[in-house]
């Protein structure tokens, strides 16, 4: 927007005043006018995001993305000359609009359509596929499937099918994908496998019980669930999700997701994870030398970093780093102290853990050995803020399937019951997990830098740490 603003500005200075495109970087731009012009580029940023601009989406069709982009600058376009009106702006004429409008919309489009082959180019090449599990085996769902298979830039790879207990009819038995589950035991295999999206296409008129059930089922666990049917919004209870229509080729899908899937909020948090980790690392680096020694000095038998597989964004595992707190070979021991167990839920916490140094005791209270997650911040395996992530042993232990929506979202150094009581046992699992959906269900940029503003001050106050 504000290369399209120039250029127009160079036609309409060089038609009018003969000025050369050279001396618009020398002329003097007052307080104000670079106040009007950042409010007006935030306008203009907020109308692209709600046209969905910024989203990446695997089903949405090209031309229905350009349409969107030229429908925002033109509303965009009139909106200037409405502000250029009020405040008398004598830059702004017709020429200028006819060129910022030409402008604006061709770069948007070009740069729209430079991310969508970028993207579509590495789902081709196999990167960040969504598996997807599709439910029934009529002869329309295998199509679709194929369709799917046959176009690799969608980003998608087929698991398999889900149906009743039979072995579908002849169409589904020739196309020889896996049916990997009934409906009994679809429940287990949400829970053991990774799993993206869920594409439902069942009468419903017959099967409304067991899609209904489906979408519960993949609501409170984070997952997405599009519908190959024309089913309406009132279908099914939404009040934990958010549903969308979208179309690809022929077919019309209604997505239910919860969380948000995309958009300027999303790429402006991992901008901020990004840059505000970058610039902690090197300013904490000095800290992390001085506490790698010590650690070294105190605990010579074991590593500086305590590497450790734990659950991440949708259930991929994620390798953590912290500052080792505790003796070498603490984690053999685990099933010897079982016993003395003091958290609730499937979480391990013991108030006075034998197994942690003196030193790590001081690194807990201060929360320092978490420091070394900046890194994962940094590679985007995690965020600042977001549910923790647990070990694969406590996430073995979840018996609720709501409490698996927490990995709809990357998992975070910081979070709500982080600074209400950080490790405490005062805390009950159930409550954790609560705060959890209560981030999720609530989040956005400003909630980050609430919790970012608390998580300090329950940091130094040491309350619940140990």
């Amino acid at each position: 927007m504000a290369l399209s603003f120039i250029i127009a500005a160079s036609f309409v200075m060089s038609e009018v005043d003969g000025v050369p495109f050279i001396q618009l970087f020398s002329i003097r731009i007052s307080i104000l006018n670079f106040i009007i012009f950042m409010g007006f580029t935030l306008i203009w940023y907020i109308l692209l995001d709600l046209s969905g601009a910024y989203y990446v989406r695997r089903l949405t069709q090209k031309k229905n993305v350009i349409y969107n982009i030229i429908t925002i600058t033109s509303l965009g376009s009139f909106l200037l000359l409405v502000f250029s009106v009020i405040c008398h702006i004598h830059l702004v004429t017709p020429l200028f609009l006819v060129v910022f409008w030409l402008m604006t919309t061709a770069l948007a489009i070009l740069s729209r359509m430079m991310v969508r082959f970028i993207s579509r180019k590495s789902w081709v090449s196999g990167i960040n596929l969504h598996n997807a599990v599709i439910v029934g085996t009529n002869k329309r769902a295998v199509k679709f499937a194929q369709n799917l298979e046959q176009s690799p830039e969608l980003g998608y790879r087929i698991m398999g099918f889900v149906d009743q207990k039979w072995q579908g009819g002849r169409y589904f038995q020739q196309s020889g994908y896996p049916l990997l589950a009934d409906f009994q035991n679809f429940p287990t295999f949400l829970r053991t496998h990774e799993v993206d999206e869920v594409i439902i296409d069942l009468p419903l008129n017959t099967f409304y019980q067991e899609a209904s059930y489906i979408v519960g089922l993949c609501v409170q666990q984070g997952i997405i669930v599009r519908f190959l049917s024309d089913s309406l919004y009132l279908l099914f209870d939404l009040k934990l999700a958010r549903a969308e229509l979208e179309e690809i080729q022929d077919y019309v899908i209604l997505s239910i997701y919860t969380g948000a899937m995309g958009g300027w909020p999303i790429h402006a948090k991992r901008a901020f994870d990004f840059l505000a980790s970058f610039l902690c690392i090197i300013l904490l680096s000095p800290l992390f030398l001085v506490v790698a020694f010590l650690v070294k000095l105190t605990s010579p038998g074991g590593p500086v970093f305590f590497v450790q597989d734990r659950i991440g964004l949708r259930k991929r595992k994620i390798k953590v780093f912290k500052f080792r707190t505790m003796v070498p070979g603490a984690e053999q021991s685990l099933t010897t102290l079982e016993r003395f167990n003091e958290a609730s839920g499937p979480v391990f916490k013991i108030k006075n853990d034998p197994r942690v140094t003196f030193l790590g005791r001081f690194l807990r209270k201060t929360s320092i050995d978490e420091l070394p997650q900046l890194f994962n911040v940094l590679t985007g395996d995690m965020s600042l803020v977001g549910p923790r992530p647990l070990p694969l042993r406590d996430y073995a232990g979840f018996s609720q399937d709501w409490h698996r929506r927490r990995f709809s979202v990357k998992p975070g150094i910081t979070c709500l019951w982080q600074i209400y009581g950080r490790s405490s046992l005062s805390l009950p699992f159930e409550k954790w997990m609560q705060m959890d959906m209560d981030y999720i269900d609530r989040w956005s940029l400003w909630l980050d830098f609430k919790i970012l503003a608390q998580t300090l001050p329950a940091v130094i106050h040491g309350k619940g740490a140990y």
